[in-house]
């Protein structure tokens, strides 16, 4: 059964092309080890909420912008392997870390139960 990682996260708006740099170059990895898609959406609509919204999530800051991406699998069971894999491979090393804070990034896997 096809499963999803998805994340969201707050990048300074500064460091687009930072981010999409590390974004390709992580998901053509991903790819590799066997991801069928990798999506990444830089925020345009993303409407701030007293009680929860993606920028309350994420801690967003006035010069940051929420980002969403999902990776696609086509089981967990290739998922967890090549997150495994992703992570050992050399080339993960030398790919520019991420230009957010990873603290304030929520992300989880699951089960794709519809798609219509």
């Amino acid at each position: 059964m096809t499963y999803v990682d998805g994340f969201v996260a707050s990048v300074p708006t500064s460091k687009r092309a930072d981010f999409l740099e590390h974004a390709r170059a992580m998901g053509e990895l991903f790819k590799e080890y066997g991801a069928l898609t990798v999506v990444d959406c830089w925020g345009d609509d993303v409407p701030d909420g007293k009680l929860t919204s993606f920028p309350l999530a994420v801690q967003c800051k006035h010069d940051e912008t929420v980002v969403f991406s999902w990776i696609t699998w086509p089981s967990r069971e290739v998922r967890d392997q090549a997150w495994k894999k992703v992570m050992a491979d050399p080339r993960s090393q030398s790919i520019p870390a991420p230009p957010f804070d990873g603290k304030r990034m929520i992300f989880g896997g699951f089960q794709m139960v519809s798609v219509i």
